[in-house]
């Protein structure tokens, strides 16, 4: 008899296991967005990043990439992050299918108010992204983690060994940078390591299959990079060593 038990014990667990894969809702990617708020992005630079993601979002040719994919569906996730503890989800998973939905996904970004403006800590916030795409209920055919940033990791977890963990689990993390040629004295080697800070993302924070980084020189072209980016993110197109 507890044999017998067990095994219906283990059928039900197989049938709602089952069940729960039948339900998950499928997308063609399943796209985390990771952006800097740390201090050395002041408040002028998160205004012009927030109305990056609001004109790629709802630029045509963006939505025309999302309805050409096998499904015609993408969900998008928003996190900011700034020290080791300054890390969160902003938006939760939103699927978006057109310009109704599009427009409603990228409001509630530009409508969040900043959440931090502490050190840099991009290994939590790829950390967070690997956290949400695991529990995001979705089937999805790709899965991609997109940084955001404008200097180095210099808090928590070392951001390679985060980046290692994610390609691992089959992530593909790519990065668009944001090059500030006229840093403050404090901030030089923070936003401008030696080799460049696009080099710095390849070697550091990009990774996976078909990864790329794309990088800015000013803020006011962030949402044409971020149309490129999001097109190549998902029609998986390669864009890698992009640069405007």
């Amino acid at each position: 008899m507890p044999r017998l038990m067990g095994l219906v014990v283990i059928f039900l667990a197989i049938v709602c296991l089952d069940k729960s894969v039948q339900a998950a809702e499928t997308v063609d990617v399943a796209l985390v967005l990771v952006s800097d708020v740390s201090r050395s992005i002041d408040d002028r630079e998160f205004k012009m990043q927030k109305d990056g993601y609001f004109s790629a979002f709802t630029d045509p040719k963006v939505l025309a990439a999302v309805k050409g994919g096998v499904v015609g569906e993408i969900a998008v996730n928003y996190i900011e992050f700034a020290g080791e503890s300054e890390v969160q989800t902003v938006v939760d998973w939103t699927v978006i299918k057109d310009e109704e939905t599009a427009k409603a996904f990228v409001e509630k970004v530009v409508a969040a108010p900043r959440s931090f403006y502490g050190r840099t800590a991009i290994g939590s916030g790829i950390d967070l992204a690997v956290q949400n795409l695991a529990h995001s209920g979705l089937a999805a055919e790709r899965r991609v983690i997109d940084v955001c940033g404008d200097g180095t990791n210099n808090a928590g977890r070392d951001v390679a060994s985060a980046r290692d963990d994610a390609v691992a689990a089959g992530i593909t993390i790519n990065g668009l940078t944001i090059i500030n040629d006229h840093p403050m004295s404090w901030t030089f080697a923070h936003v401008q390591p030696p080799g460049g800070l696009d080099n710095y993302y390849r070697q550091n924070v990009a990774g996976g299959v078909g990864s790329f980084v794309i990088s800015v020189h000013d803020f006011k072209v962030f949402g044409d990079a971020m149309v490129k980016k999001l097109i190549s993110e998902i029609a998986s197109i390669d864009s890698s060593r992009k640069h405007l």
